[in-house]
């Protein structure tokens, strides 16, 4: 290719990139809530600013970006905004493990200030990765959780909800974490596999089986199967709890299983969630064994003090020295954990918050969503099927919004602020009116925290305008919401409710779901296996547009994704040939006069045939958000449609000083456009420095291609110039031929007439002619081809002297072989399939070779 002088030879991408990073400005990517055009909203993630933006970040904001960019080129109004989840438990253990204290080692507010500051350090830090990414952000819709503004709408929302009987405060069975000290949701519990250990032993009488023996104290009835013979008229016995020596009754339930153990199950409060409906189910009582801290109470008699597992194993002791230890087996369980600091949940019995779950009311909301994938909205309805109980909302923990909630200390009535006063935080701030009920003046206020997924919930209310009040904001709902399938069961799932519940309607038109991201040995990235990737290091070596192009190509939407370094390289090769190929074309346009030429010769009509094909479904895929596909057919028409195939066959014309190179030069310009539209929300950055360069204008405030060029007969002759060049440069290869070695005189017998304007001959360094006549071929024998798999075996000596007689036969008897010949003075049978003469054409005494493509006929004379 013969390069433009005006570009360097070489994309340089640190310097491309950040020159233009340095050019754009903010301004240009803001919402403008006084436009006309429709507008698009996107709920974008909030992430925990723990400082690292990783490669599962980066994918999903690819994503986004890619989405923003296109709606904009698209006429939208789009909004993509910025937010920061601060709160909660992440920051928290970050601080503890930083300074190695823990949250009660100083005071509350000192904790806080460390979060605070932790937290915006970390923003600065995942900004400056985010710009560098290239994501068109919106940043005058930054929102940042742990500040008053957005908080004090997080104690709003409380306050409804509360005040319509969706939220409510009640002891109850929760799933605590006793390392964090804090109540947990369900949805933060994570089940890993664990082996442990069954141990059966006489309970009064009774064979047990369980893996929890430190819960004995807690144990509140022993439940057998009502059909189970062996347990037949013991409903209502009472049983002596073995080495504590309290009486629980025995219970039917057909809940039991038969087969597990000795079919007779210990109920504690609490082992498990079937404990819980156990507890429930038959009034039984309430025996608190573990406490907040995992440490055995006053209840565990002799084994108060000890940590739950420390006592295990001095109740199996003491379970073997008192004889009632039968046996022991290895039992694989799945154990919940909690989802930060992975240590075994215990379910205790707390007076927590909590919302509850109306399950109809979330999955109508749930329906009205367009999902993408669609099968995503089946792991939804999975998870809101599931729950049993309402959703705890309080935690035991210091950095989150404070519950707005005081208590009298003479009479216990429950204290609300007044909207106007939010936000507050009722350990430090009092009512400003004595108690309604009683007039007492003192109070105490509720020191639990929030669930940070109660900040999170209500991103798409503060996104779309919401003031606190009741009401719809005035751009609700959003259009999208992109999130990972891990968070379907909470940030979706809980903003769906809060939106029902809040403004009666879903939150979104759409949600777009992506997967996660793999290390290259298959597995989640995670330390521990170390096989983490971060963008940095990617962008440092590639650049930022070779990382977008693996987060486009790297798996359909909704599919995990494995990073692999192959990717992101062929990401950059396809950078540096689509580098190469605009140098190509600008050194061309730089010597033409006319850059309006009309297009006219077939070839360059092709062209743009094809591109029209590639505008159409580049769109269609965008529109469905199958940014892969969308990739995929750029990459197709860009490598080989317009490099491989029609630069390769209009370069001699490009080259040649005749008026139909302006025909070209007028399709490679208008390709040239398009193409760096196509690219613009996919690689931003290199479809800028070459649409500038191009133009003069930037590509992202260009409108999205709405380009059509209808013209079948390009089409179809042009599909078949491109198929019969190809041919014949496959036929040079086999022969050893140089690509631009002559090739003669060349014969192209097609039904219709086509004219390439000499591209074919130039493109083949051939006198290539185009006819729709038929030619005459004579065919000729012009040796043989003997096969010695049958003449060695069959003649052996005489398979010589045979060959030999067989090329002395004329023509006529090559063709159709005698039954015999005469070898050596003996007549001998011809075997079967002994050889095949070999054919060849000749056109008016000269011979050619002859290739036929479908219903074309080519043929190339052996003489230039």
């Amino acid at each position: 290719m013969s390069p433009s002088h005006q570009l360097p030879k070489n994309y340089d991408i640190e310097e491309v990139e950040r020159r233009w990073q340095d050019t754009w400005r903010d301004e240009d990517n803001y919402f403008d809530p006084g436009s006309t055009k429709p507008r698009f909203i996107i709920d974008t993630p909030p992430p925990y600013p723990t400082g690292n933006f990783h490669i599962g970040n980066a994918l999903n904001w690819c994503y986004i970006d890619f989405i923003a960019r296109y709606k904009r080129m698209r006429g939208f109004n789009v909004m993509f905004p910025q937010g920061w989840d601060c709160h909660g438990l992440p920051t928290e253990v970050k601080v503890e493990e930083t300074y190695g204290i823990t949250k009660n080692d100083v005071s509350r507010e000192k904790f806080r200030e460390m979060c605070r500051d932790l937290t915006v350090g970390n923003i600065e830090k995942m900004r400056a990765t985010m710009r560098r990414l290239g994501f068109s952000v919106d940043w005058s819709h930054e929102y940042i959780t742990m500040l008053p503004e957005y908080f004090k709408k997080t104690q709003a929302s409380f306050l409804q909800m509360l005040k319509a009987g969706d939220i409510y405060q009640s002891e109850h069975p929760v799933n605590f974490c006793t390392r964090c000290e804090t109540a947990i949701a369900f949805a933060e519990v994570n089940y890993v596999p664990r082996t442990t250990t069954l141990n059966y032993f006489d309970f009064d009488g009774i064979e047990i089986a369980t893996t929890r023996p430190e819960l004995l104290a807690a144990c509140v009835a022993v439940a057998v199967h009502p059909d189970d013979e062996r347990y037949c008229g013991m409903k209502g016995k009472r049983l002596v709890v073995p080495i504590f020596g309290h009486q629980v009754p025995i219970i039917e339930d057909v809940a039991v299983d038969p087969e597990f153990g000795s079919g007779a199950v210990m109920i504690c409060t609490f082992g498990d969630k079937t404990d819980v409906y156990w507890w429930k189910q038959h009034h039984l009582e309430l025996r608190k064994a573990i406490d907040r801290k995992g440490v055995m109470t006053a209840i565990a008699g002799p084994y108060v003090g000890m940590s739950s597992g420390a006592c295990r194993e001095a109740i199996l002791r003491d379970m073997e020295k008192a004889g009632i230890l039968r046996r022991q087996e290895e039992l694989e369980q799945r154990v919940g954990t909690c989802w930060r600091c992975k240590t075994p949940i215990e379910i205790l019995s707390e007076r927590q918050w909590f919302v509850k779950i109306h399950r109809d009311d979330i999955m109508d909301a749930a329906r009205k969503i367009s999902w993408s994938p669609e099968h995503m909205f089946a792991r939804l309805e999975n998870w809101a099927e599931s729950m049993e109980w309402d959703w705890c909302i309080s935690r035991q923990r210091i950095f989150a919004t404070p519950i707005p909630v005081w208590f009298c200390d003479a009479c216990g009535e429950m204290i609300l602020p007044a909207s106007e006063d939010l936000p507050i935080d009722p350990t430090v701030d009092t009512p400003k009116t004595p108690c309604p009920r009683c007039g007492g003046t003192e109070f105490t206020g509720e020191k639990d925290v929030l669930d940070t997924w109660m900040d999170s919930s209500i991103s798409v209310l503060h996104v779309t305008g919401w003031d606190g009040e009741d009401g719809k904001p005035p751009l609700f709902p959003a259009q999208l919401r992109p999130q990972g399938h891990d968070i379907i069961r909470t940030w979706a799932f809980y903003t769906i409710l809060r939106a029902k519940a809040l403004v009666g309607s879903h939150p979104w038109d759409q949600i777009l779901i992506n997967g996660m991201v793999l290390g290259e040995d298959g597995f989640k990235m995670s330390k521990s296996r170390n096989n983490i990737i971060s963008p940095e290091e990617i962008v440092g070596t590639y650049g930022a547009d070779a990382l977008r192009q693996w987060g486009a190509g790297g798996a359909t939407t909704g599919s995990d994704i494995m990073f692999n370094w192959n990717d992101v390289v062929a990401a950059s090769r396809f950078q540096t040939k689509l580098w190469n190929i605009f140098r190509f074309v600008m050194g061309h346009l730089e010597r033409e006069a006319d850059p309006e030429a009309p297009v006219t010769e077939l070839t360059d009509r092709w062209l743009l045939v094809r591109l029209s094909d590639t505008v159409a479904e580049v769109t269609d895929a965008m529109e469905k958000y199958q940014f892969d596909r969308a990739l995929r057919e750029i990459r197709e028409f860009a490598w080989n449609t317009l490099a491989d195939d029609y630069i390769e066959i209009t370069k001699g014309r490009l080259y040649a000083e005749e008026s139909s190179r302006a025909s070209a030069c007028s399709a490679l310009r208008t390709t040239m456009d398009v193409l760096c539209r196509l690219l613009a929300p996919i690689i931003p950055h290199f479809s800028e420095e070459c649409y500038h360069n191009l133009t003069g204008r930037s590509v992202h405030k260009e409108a999205w291609p709405d380009f059509t060029y209808d013209d079948d007969e390009a089409r179809r002759h042009g599909d078949l110039l491109v198929k019969t060049v190809a041919e014949l440069r496959r036929y040079k290869h086999d022969r050893g031929m140089a690509l631009n070695a002559p090739l003669g005189h060349v014969m192209i017998y097609a039904p219709e007439p086509v004219d390439d304007a000499g591209d074919a001959g130039r493109a083949l360094a051939a006198d290539a002619r185009w006819s729709t006549g038929t030619p005459r071929l004579e065919e000729v024998v012009s040796g043989v081809d003997f096969n010695m798999a049958v003449i060695g075996p069959t003649l052996r000596k005489l398979a010589r002297p045979f060959m030999d007689a067989v090329q002395a036969l004329p023509p006529e008897q090559l063709r159709n072989p005698p039954a015999t010949l005469t070898v050596n003075g003996e007549e001998i049978p011809v075997p079967p399939d002994a050889f095949t003469p070999k054919v060849a054409y000749q056109v008016a005494g000269e011979e050619v070779d002859v290739l036929t493509l479908g219903d074309v006929v080519v043929t190339i004379g052996h003489s230039s």
